[in-house]
């Protein structure tokens, strides 16, 4: 019986978090300034499964727990190859866009302080980001993972095409 409980605790992936970005909102109420937050989260395993979040809350810590479990709720897998993504792909939202590269091995994640979360969570350890139109932390983290989301790989392509991979 003590095995059950250790296999179930094995195979659950662990997700880190990551906090992009703080917003403070003000209030003018009649007795001065009333400050509410908001917090812009991203959460990963750093094996292909990545998602973001945004909570609002009248303190910080609050508005993070919230960020965290919308996270939680909007998980997705991610396709990888190797440490680095299969294809170049363009990721767009609003008026940003984020163009990423496939790097080689020793590279890192070159990227902005917005997107680098998003890919280093979601297990990209080689990778070249160029980011165009509106700087907003918002707009990029959600581009970066439309672009991530956006990739397939040769396999899947080819199976999807119904024509073999030529080598």
């Amino acid at each position: 019986m003590a095995t059950e409980p250790e296999r179930q605790v094995a195979q659950e992936p662990t997700f880190e978090d990551q906090v992009v970005q703080v917003y403070r909102c003000a209030t003018v109420v009649r007795g001065g300034r009333r400050f509410s937050f908001g917090a812009l989260v991203v959460v990963g395993d750093r094996q292909g499964q990545v998602g973001i979040g945004y909570g609002k809350a009248n303190e910080v810590p609050q508005a993070v727990e919230k960020g965290i479990k919308a996270a939680h709720k909007n998980l997705v897998r991610v396709q990888l190859t190797g440490g680095t993504i299969p294809h170049r792909v363009v990721g767009k939202y609003g008026a940003s866009k984020v163009v990423m590269l496939p790097a080689g091995e020793g590279t890192g994640v070159i990227a902005s302080a917005s997107v680098r979360p998003v890919l280093e969570l979601a297990g990209v350890r080689n990778v070249l980001t160029k980011s165009f139109g509106s700087n907003s932390p918002k707009n990029l983290v959600k581009a970066a993972l439309a672009g991530l989301m956006a990739l397939r790989s040769s396999e899947t392509v080819s199976r999807l095409r119904g024509v073999p991979v030529a080598v």
